[in-house]
């Protein structure tokens, strides 16, 4: 990894991290971040806590949290998926995932289904309310991602993703 030059940043004690200026600030303590820079997971973080907060308040507007959509997403992605594989798939445990489960059937969003196959496994549909959910979600995150996406290339967002996935996949 190139070793960027070690900076030094003003901040001030309700300034959230995405919003830390480069240079010192009128009543801000100057930070010498040291080998902080050279750490991939704080970069990382700092760049999935500016993405994460503005989601958040995207997502605020219909009332949903990033998991309810991500939610949304895949059951409406999977018709007849389990709980257990929505789950999995969300890195959730059964009990985060059955709350979330419950509280977008309690909106009406979704419907659990019991298997004509596997009496003991639920299935997850959206109703027609939720595919309208999902429709304006979709919308959302897109706008969401476009501010973030526009400040790339396609080539870079691609290859930035690619590197991403190293990560995690």
């Amino acid at each position: 990894m190139k070793t960027p030059a070690k900076r030094k940043t003003a901040v001030t004690q309700t300034a959230p991290a995405a919003s830390i200026p480069a240079e010192a600030s009128e009543g801000g303590a100057v930070l010498n971040f040291d080998d902080l820079d050279e750490v991939l997971g704080f970069h990382v973080r700092q760049a999935q806590g500016t993405m994460h907060r503005r989601v958040i308040a995207v997502l605020a507007r219909v009332e949903l949290t990033q998991k309810h959509a991500a939610t949304l997403w895949l059951v409406g992605a999977n018709p007849g998926t389990s709980q257990i594989a929505l789950g999995g798939a969300l890195r959730m445990d059964r009990a985060t995932t059955m709350a979330i489960i419950d509280k977008l059937e309690g909106r009406g969003l979704v419907v659990r289904q019991r298997s004509l196959v596997d009496r003991r496994r639920h299935e997850l549909f959206l109703t027609p309310a939720g595919q309208k959910m999902l429709v304006k979600v979709k919308s959302l995150i897109k706008e969401h991602e476009r501010q973030f996406a526009e400040r790339f290339t396609e080539a870079e967002l691609a290859t930035l993703v690619s590197l991403l996935q190293r990560i995690y996949v």
